[in-house]
């Protein structure tokens, strides 16, 4: 029989070197893997059904869902990422070291991805606002495809190069067993700082500033000359509405990572070194953002409303479903 001592180590066999568990009542402990859980499944479930949304419907193959799909993308893996942080609630790591240092890898690179996304989207809503008559010719699919594409790829580079560390060598920084703990040197915390926080956010808000500043002025003019316009004249200002109603949507969609991502990182900031604990709460604000998004698109985008019934109702399962008309 287990003493009360091994009752609270995580690995009771190692005595002298295992972590101790934070020891929560069967009443909490149920709560807590309740709440990650249903969490984890609705953002996987949610997510999921934006990227289908957009990858099966031809008329959503825009530029502006293309950057959507990519932010699907990242937060439908953050659900996944939920379920480690549902293994972690009694403060044990059971997977091992070189799991650890994969998932934390992980965790970094698809926040950087999901960042850089949203300074891609913001650079959309800056071009469709501010330079109307070029965004066809300068925002284009392929473009856009090959900008998520190195958007991917240079956060997973970066990443892995700021964390060779525990890459290389796994479990170097944990105290006990059952612990799983990263750190970043001074040099590359400051790095990591600029290239996934500070810079991307003062773009997104430079960014951001200027389309509202034009927004502003555009939705004044449209008002002044509404009742003096031809037909033709309507359909541009129609147009107008519809960009700058898409750039509001989108702001909201930033406005909600930016509350959710920003007490992560000043916490990184305000702490007393780089390290950084996979059991940490600041994580569960950021990943409730990816559950967050689809919520907004389905408040305020009339075609992922039409997708989703069409998703659930198995129509997409027809041989010419792809061309149905969901805009």
């Amino acid at each position: 029989m287990k003493t009360v001592d091994e009752a609270e180590l995580c690995f009771p066999q190692l005595l002298n070197t295992s972590c101790r568990k934070t020891m929560l009542s069967p009443s909490v402990s149920l709560v807590i893997h309740l709440t990650l859980s249903s969490i984890s499944l609705l953002t996987v479930f949610s997510n999921l059904l934006v990227i289908i949304s957009i990858y099966h419907f031809k008329r959503l193959h825009s530029p502006t869902n293309i950057l959507l799909l990519s932010l699907a993308v990242s937060d439908c893996l953050v659900g996944f990422l939920i379920s480690f942080q549902i293994v972690l609630i009694d403060g044990c790591w059971y997977l091992g070291d070189i799991m650890c240092a994969l998932y934390v890898v992980l965790d970094y690179a698809i926040t950087a991805a999901s960042i850089g996304t949203m300074v891609l989207i913001s650079v959309d809503r800056y071009v469709a606002i501010c330079y109307p008559l070029h965004y066809s010719s300068k925002v284009t699919t392929e473009r856009v495809k090959m900008c998520v594409s190195l958007c991917w790829m240079i956060a997973f580079l970066c990443h892995s190069l700021l964390l060779k560390d525990s890459l290389q060598k796994p479990g170097r920084y944990n105290s006990c067993f059952g612990e799983c703990v990263v750190v970043l040197d001074y040099v590359g915390g400051i790095v990591d700082l600029l290239i996934s926080f500070i810079g991307p956010v003062a773009a997104i808000l430079i960014l951001y500033v200027r389309v509202f500043v034009v927004a502003v002025s555009q939705a004044r003019a449209m008002q002044t000359h509404l009742a003096a316009v031809s037909l033709q004249g309507s359909v541009k200002i129609t147009a107008k509405k519809s960009e700058i109603k898409a750039a509001v949507i989108l702001g909201v969609v930033v406005v909600v990572f930016l509350i959710c991502t920003c007490p992560y990182f000043c916490v990184i900031l305000m702490a007393e070194d780089a390290a950084v604990n996979a059991s940490s709460v600041t994580f569960l604000l950021f990943y409730f953002n990816s559950t967050l998004n689809p919520l907004i698109y389905a408040l305020f985008y009339p075609w992922f409303r039409k997708s989703v019934k069409l998703i659930l109702t198995l129509q997409i399962l027809k041989s010419d479903s792809s061309d149905t008309i969901v805009m």
